[in-house]
């Protein structure tokens, strides 16, 4: 498995349909080593996704153990496309079909399947359930399943998990925007609990940010492209991963290239500058600095 500390950005597979495989693949080989699915046929491709790994696999571009695979599970009553079970199942069924559907669509031939990470889609419709949800899937860990996160979820719902069950969710998975104050309060809880938090709509929902000047000084200094520049301030402000859904392979490589030279740049002779910098955007974000 790939280091969890070392993630920075994850391969986002939603919306990808039949060139899903194709693109997985061709994040592979561009270099990307996370990838996010889930068992959702409406926004994703599950099987594809596979696919697209095994390729990678048997060419040699990259082996498993190298690689972070995360899936979910999705409440039915949120599906509107038929999955492989049957609505009547009971819950916990549900959630086994769903994590051996995942595990059998990410097999590679000669190993033992596992998942990195299974999330819950986002908060059953009452808080028993989701307690159902999760205690089924902590049976899966840390063999077939090695970590538990949770999508689209408030503060109240994760810390009623967290320290409270079998397992902790290690991860959780929000969009971060600015009209929901780019979920500081939540990202706080992650900090302080040493949770990675992973942010989507990072660009889609803030194109306006990544073209402050602030991002654009980061960009030059480093020599860069806005985007990654863009995506290296919000990780500083602490404990982010973030999913990134480019089907351009060249953005791609710029995402992945520029993100490790804004990462050199900082850790080198911009040190000062960065700080700064990201002394600036935290202040434009309005938020307190989460290190601290």
């Amino acid at each position: 498995m790939a280091e969890v500390t070392s993630i920075k950005l994850i391969y986002g597979t939603a919306w990808k349909k039949d060139r899903t495989a194709e693109l997985v693949y061709k994040a592979l080989r561009c270099g990307f080593r996370a990838i996010d699915s889930a068992t959702n046929p409406q926004h994703y491709n599950e099987s594809g996704a596979g696919d697209g790994v095994r390729m990678a696999v048997a060419e040699g571009v990259v082996e498993r153990q190298d690689l972070f695979i995360q899936t979910k599970f999705m409440a039915p009553e949120d599906q509107r496309v038929r999955t492989s079970w049957d609505d009547s199942d009971p819950l916990e069924d549900m959630v086994h079909q769903s994590v051996r559907s995942s595990l059998q669509n990410f097999t590679i031939v000669g190993e033992e399947p596992y998942l990195d990470s299974v999330l819950l889609h986002s908060p059953m419709r009452t808080m028993y359930h989701t307690v159902v949800v999760w205690k089924e899937l902590e049976k899966y860990v840390p063999n077939r399943v090695r970590r538990l996160g949770i999508c689209n979820a408030d503060v109240e719902t994760v810390n009623t998990l967290h320290g409270h069950m079998d397992v902790d969710p290690f991860f959780v998975q929000n969009p971060f925007q600015y009209d929901r104050d780019f979920d500081i309060e939540m990202r706080r809880f992650c900090c302080d609990r040493g949770m990675l938090f992973q942010s989507f709509w990072t660009l889609t929902a803030n194109e306006h940010i990544a073209q402050k000047p602030i991002v654009a000084h980061v960009a030059q200094m480093a020599g860069v492209q806005l985007i990654p520049a863009y995506f290296s301030l919000v990780m500083s402000l602490g404990n982010i991963a973030i999913l990134d859904g480019t089907t351009r392979e060249v953005s791609m490589k710029s995402d992945l290239e520029g993100v490790d030279k804004v990462r050199d740049w900082a850790l080198g002779q911009g040190a000062t500058e960065w700080q700064a910098a990201v002394e600036v955007f935290r202040a434009m974000l309005e938020e307190d600095d989460l290190r601290s």
